[in-house]
Parts: structure tokens; C-alpha cells; sequence
């Protein structure tokens, strides 16, 4: 059973949905739909935040929300965020994301993969799949049998395979073009940098922090993800990064790790990490400029992996990825450039270049 949700300019102040929606920003989704398959217990939202720049790109989390309440609120800041993510990235896609409630350890088999593949398929394209927390290149795979619109599937499906490395890519160069404009250089050579969460992309990224001469700092509430690390990796590990006396914070875990009270007592001068909605309210960026510590939006900063299956879609190669990953540094140097210019945040920054793009459209 799938229900639809049209959320545009006239929907209204009223609760749920539309209210949340609108809380955002001043740019509502346009579409909001939910979906039930009784046969395989599959329970599914997708958001379509904007199709101005192109069909609606965002992975599917699978994760066992609280309630639907909680999953409707992921999906639609995620879904948000996916619109920003694209417009400021330079590819030519709007913003989308879905969220498929329960456990993935227990919940997700082939039956109820394609039985979401279906209800992708039954957009018509205008949303586009690919893999988030709690779904792999191979759970893609078997998406993608049902519809032609998965991206991030396995390169022996056709796909440009696991997105982590290059998400994380695009983290540290956004990092470096934050180190040079806090410290003056462009590396973290000598740094301290606090990792947390050390999920596929935080593994990739601490691997580039040593490769570059920084001192890491670790942590993970997952002991095998933590062990895999401090196995391979001359890393230091705490019990909160947050607590720690990390030169750069870098949050790769789930959202909201930036509360006020996060902000009262963090040390770092730079954030910069690859988890989105990293902010657990709008404010807390201001509170963290009065410290003096500087935050890169994460919508930035974790463009990599959005990049590469935006390869897929228009056919690029795997150099051409790369570079698009690589100009992250580019683009983030261009957001504090302006963030300077105008007196604003560089949150406030990367929103005026992200919507000047989408209006344009």
C-alpha cells in the first residue's frame, strides 16, 4: 500500500507532514511518499525534496527507528539536506531520500529488498536509490533487478561499487581547505584530529589522516569497527572525541552530535566530518562561531559519494569522479571566501551558493 503526499506552497501550517516540512526551510518537499508491503513487512518512506535540478538522488537508511514519527523527521531533514548537497556539488540532481524502518541485522532479506525496488520503480523516476546507513552496494543489487533507478550497486552489477572511500575523500579535502583557512596550511600534518564513528567512510578517512602526518583520536560505540582501527592504525582511542583534545572534530556517526552544550565545551577550532545533520539546531552553528571554531556544512563536506553515483547517472568515468570528488577543497574554499565577504556563517555561506544554483534552474 503506498500513500502519496503532494507538500508544495499551498499545503498550509498545519501538523504532521506539511508542518514539519515547512519547519525546514522556506522550500517545502514536493513529495512525501509512504509505503507498506504486508507480505514482506516492509515499511518505507521517500522524500522528494526537489526535482528542479534534475530527478531527486539520496540513499535509503535502513535503521530501526523508534517510531514513525522519528523516521518521517530523518527522512525529511536527509531529504533536505540531499537538495543542498547536489546544488552546491554541481550535478545536475535534486534532492531525495528514503528511510526503510527496522533492524537491517534482522529485517532485511532479498523478498523485502525487492518488494522496496518495486516501490522505487513506482515513482517513475523521479527518485533515484542508492546506499546509506544500513544498506551495502549489495543490497543495490538486488534493488536494482526491480527498477532501473538504484545507483552505488556493485561494479559486477554494473555499478560504480562502494561510495566510502571517495565520501571520505571529499571529507578531507573539505578538512584541508578548513585547515588552511583556521591555521594556514593545507594539511593536518601534525594536527589532532578526533574521528568518530568509524563506520566505512570514518575507516577510510582515519587512513588518510595518518597517511597525511595527523594525530588521531578515535572512538566508536561499535568494539569490532573500534578494534579493526586500533589494529591497523597507530591511533589513540577515547570515550567522547567531543571531550577530547582534538584540534578538529570530525563526527561520522549519526546526526546531531552539534548541541549547544556540545558547542559550550568542545575544543576543536575546526569541524569538519562526514554525518549528516550534524547540527541539532540551526543556532548551534552561531554558538560555535562565538567560540571561535569554525564548522564546514556537512552537506559539503560528504558530497563524495553523492558525486560518484552521480557518475553513474550521466555516464562519467571513474578520473573524472575523482577530480569532481577531489574540487570538494575548491568549493569549500569558496564557501569561506564568501562566508567572509558577506559576514555570514559559512552554513549561511554554502546555503546562498546552493540556492543561487537551484533558482536558476
Amino acid at each position: 500500500m503506498t500513500t502519496s503526499i503532494a507538500v508544495g506552497p499551498d499545503a498550509g501550517s498545519v501538523s504532521g507532514v506539511f508542518g514539519r516540512s515547512r519547519r525546514l526551510s522556506d522550500r517545502p518537499h514536493e513529495q512525501v511518499v509512504f509505503h507498506e508491503d504486508a507480505e514482506t513487512g516492509l515499511r518505507a518512506i521517500v522524500a522528494i525534496h526537489s526535482t528542479a535540478l534534475g530527478p531527486a538522488l539520496g540513499g535509503t537508511r535502513f535503521y530501526p527507528y523508534a517510531d514513525e514519527s522519528t523516521a518521517l523527521e530523518d527522512v525529511l531533514r536527509l531529504s533536505w539536506g540531499m537538495t543542498y548537497k547536489a546544488a552546491v556539488s554541481g550535478v545536475n540532481l535534486g534532492g531525495g531520500k528514503a528511510v526503510v524502518i527496522g533492524d537491517p541485522a534482522t529485517g532485511k532479506n532479498d523478498e523485502l529488498l525487492a518488494a522496496y525496488g518495486r516501490f522505487v520503480d513506482s515513482l517513475g523516476g523521479r527518485y533515484i536509490t542508492a546506499a546509506d546507513v544500513g544498506t551495502r552496494a549489495e543490497d543495490l543489487d538486488v534493488v536494482g533487478r526491480h527498477t532501473p533507478y538504484a545507483v552505488g550497486r556493485t561494479v559486477a552489477a554494473g555499478g560504480s561499487g562502494d561510495s566510502s572511500p571517495l565520501t571520505a575523500l571529499g571529507v578531507f579535502q573539505a578538512m584541508r581547505a578548513g585547515a588552511r583557512t583556521v591555521w594556514g596550511e593545507t594539511t593536518l600534518a601534525g594536527r589532532t584530529v578526533g574521528v568518530e564513528g568509524l563506520g566505512k567512510v570514518g575507516y577510510e578517512l582515519v587512513s588518510l589522516l595518518v597517511a597525511d602526518g595527523a594525530e588521531v583520536i578515535v572512538s566508536d560505540v561499535n568494539p569490532q569497527a573500534l578494534a579493526r582501527v586500533v589494529d591497523e592504525f597507530p591511533v589513540r582511542v577515547t570515550d567522547s572525541v567531543v571531550a577530547s583534545s582534538a584540534e578538529v572534530y570530525a563526527p561520522c556517526a549519526l546526526g546531531s552530535t552539534l548541541t549547544p552544550s556540545t558547542a559550550a565545551v568542545l575544543d576543536a577550532k575546526l569541524v569538519c566530518g562526514a554525518a549528516n545533520n550534524q547540527l541539532a539546531v540551526p543556532e548551534v552553528e552561531k554558538l560555535l562561531g562565538e567560540r571561535g571554531i569554525t564548522w564546514m556544512p556537512d552537506y559539503v563536506a560528504n558530497a563524495g559519494g553523492l558525486i560518484q553515483v552521480a557518475g553513474e547517472v550521466d555516464g562519467s568515468d571513474a578520473a573524472v569522479v575523482r577530480e569532481r570528488v577531489e574540487s570538494i577543497f575548491d568549493r569549500t574554499a569558496e564557501i569561506f571566501e564568501v562566508s567572509r565577504a558577506l559576514g555570514v556563517t559559512p552554513g549561511a555561506a554554502a546555503n546562498r551558493i546552493a540556492e543561487q544554483r537551484i533558482d536558476t534552474a
